[in-house]
């Protein structure tokens, strides 16, 4: 923790938060006042922006792996029907999409509600409005993790459709997701300033084992006849 103080004001560094006692000041895209007392100042949009992008790298890579994972079941399941691979694909993709939209609005909500009634009481107490910019949108998360989630599962199904040969649309899918997960992979350590080879590299293997745990478990039923 690091302290600097004068006169006029104190300024208290904490992790990633900063505390601002002193004079009272105004928020400067809403015009209401801060607390008196104490006043957080937000993460900066830049830090803001980042966040969400590594957010949405994140959605894609899940919506690769489970759209691809899926598609590689129902055809060692089903090895020459590619129209029912591509429509399986295609609601896994959908049924994925809106799964991570309610669970972002649901869990996005609840964060909302907690900071509401914190700044409830914090107003209640000062008897003035405060300043409410910054506070999460449920509808734009909801909304960014769909279509993050519908565009990594975009991949594999845009690279199988036009190919009929199954050993062929197996081997397009693993190569397409297997590149496609090292970007989003090191892409996404590197927004969160981690290193980004490594990260890509288990991406890549965590894909790997669970469209081969789909692929094998799946091909049981082919060979039993169901």
């Amino acid at each position: 923790m690091a302290t600097i103080a004068n006169s006029d004001t104190k300024l208290t560094v904490l992790g990633t938060a900063t505390t601002v006692s002193g004079p009272k000041d105004a928020c400067g895209a809403c015009g209401a006042p801060t607390d008196d007392a104490v006043a957080t100042v937000s993460p900066s949009s830049t830090t803001r922006h980042v966040q969400w992008l590594r957010a949405a790298v994140l959605g894609a890579s899940d919506g690769l792996v489970s759209t691809a994972a899926v598609m590689l079941g129902i055809g060692a399941a089903r090895p020459a029907d590619l129209r029912t691979v591509i429509l399986t694909g295609l609601a896994g993709l959908i049924a994925g999409a809106c799964s991570m939209a309610i669970g972002e609005y649901v869990s996005v909500h609840a964060q909302l509600d907690v900071e509401l009634a914190e700044l409830k009481r914090a107003e209640e107490a000062r008897g003035s409005p405060l300043c409410r910019d910054g506070l999460p949108s449920p509808s734009q998360a909801a909304a960014a993790s769909a279509l993050s989630f519908a565009a990594g599962g975009a991949v594999p199904l845009l690279a199988a459709w036009f190919v009929t040969s199954y050993k062929a649309r197996v081997a397009v899918v693993v190569a397409t997701a297997t590149v496609t997960l090292a970007v989003f992979g090191s892409l996404g350590a590197v927004l969160g300033r981690a290193p980004g080879g490594r990260a890509g590299f288990r991406a890549v293997v965590g894909g790997l084992v669970a469209m081969g745990i789909t692929y094998g478990l799946m091909k049981l039923f082919r060979a039993h006849g169901v």
